[in-house]
């Protein structure tokens, strides 16, 4: 696939402070990427540089062939952009605020389609300062889209929002990128950029330190599951050490932990242990691991909020 970001050893200071420090990748079209740290890591600078919203102090960014450093008007009528944090004026309803957004565009989206596709066409003649939480989040998504970008940019789009709110977004996400459309978010939320990102840059430090499918990040550990057994009788340690494919046993009251490269491999091994002492396994569970596991074993710690 044609990449439609390239991103080339960006750098960004603030004074003495280097937000970004040598940042490079690549996004291709019709992706949904990820960038994934936390709080400070440098990822809305990165965002903002691309966007054309920031001047980057070095390196290079293209937008659908366009350098935002030198061209970030000519790019800004092809993507879309939803803040961080937005204002919108009191006294305008959303029909209004959506018309006003529009008028600054050549290819403009009718305010009762992008409504309806938000689920807000009910609350078209109401303001923004009297919706949730989640309805603001969503109505932020439809003023992004008032121009029909090509490429669409979500910086923490469902930061503060309970979870249901949060699925909910995730589902406008998706739908929006069924569209055709590209899609770069951030997020410090590891089940979301597991859930919606084909590929994810962890960011930290100012720079990213790893980059790949979430499920080839996963992959990379090199423990990447756990096996969960629990048996009312003890399960000799050292047996369960000496089985294919364990890499470490912790245990509590009957309940087993057991660290694993390869569960199809220590699966029937841990059977058939269990069967030659005649032992009844009384719960057996393979969990993966997740992109936290992939940020500690990355980065040593866990991400910030």
């Amino acid at each position: 696939m044609d990449a439609v970001i390239q991103v080339d050893s960006l750098t960004k200071r603030f004074g003495s402070l280097v937000a970004v420090d040598g940042v490079s990748f690549e996004v291709k079209k019709g992706e949904v990427f990820g960038i994934l740290g936390p709080n400070g890591a440098g990822k809305t600078t990165t965002l903002e540089c691309i966007e054309g919203l920031q001047k980057h102090d070095a390196g290079r960014v293209l937008v659908l062939g366009v350098d935002t450093r030198h061209e970030p008007e000519k790019v800004k009528t092809h993507i879309g952009i939803q803040l961080q944090a937005s204002a919108y004026f009191d006294y305008l309803t959303l029909t209004e605020i959506l018309e006003l957004f529009a008028a600054f565009y050549p290819r403009r989206v009718p305010p009762v389609d992008l409504l309806q596709r938000v689920g807000l066409i009910e609350k078209a003649r109401t303001t923004v300062n009297k919706l949730s939480g989640g309805q603001k989040q969503r109505f932020t998504i439809a003023a992004s889209l008032v121009n029909d970008p090509e490429v669409l940019f979500l910086d923490e789009p469902t930061t503060g929002l309970d979870p249901q709110a949060r699925r909910q977004i995730w589902e406008f996400i998706r739908g929006i990128h069924k569209e055709g459309r590209t899609v770069v978010l951030t997020t410090h939320y590891m089940e979301e950029a597991q859930f919606l990102c084909h590929r994810v840059a962890i960011m930290d430090h100012a720079k990213i330190v790893a980059l790949d499918t979430p499920a080839n990040l996963i992959r990379r550990l090199p423990v990447p599951y756990e096996v969960h057994v629990s048996c009312a009788h003890v399960l000799p340690e050292a047996e369960l050490k000496a089985l294919a494919g364990v890499h470490g046993v912790a245990h509590e009251n009957g309940n087993y932990r057991l660290q694993v490269s390869d569960p199809t491999q220590t699966l029937p091994a841990l059977i058939d242990c269990a069967k030659g002492k005649g032992l009844t396994l009384e719960h057996l569970e393979v969990v993966s691991a997740t992109l936290e596991d992939v940020f500690l074993a990355t980065t040593g710690r866990q991400l910030r909020d």
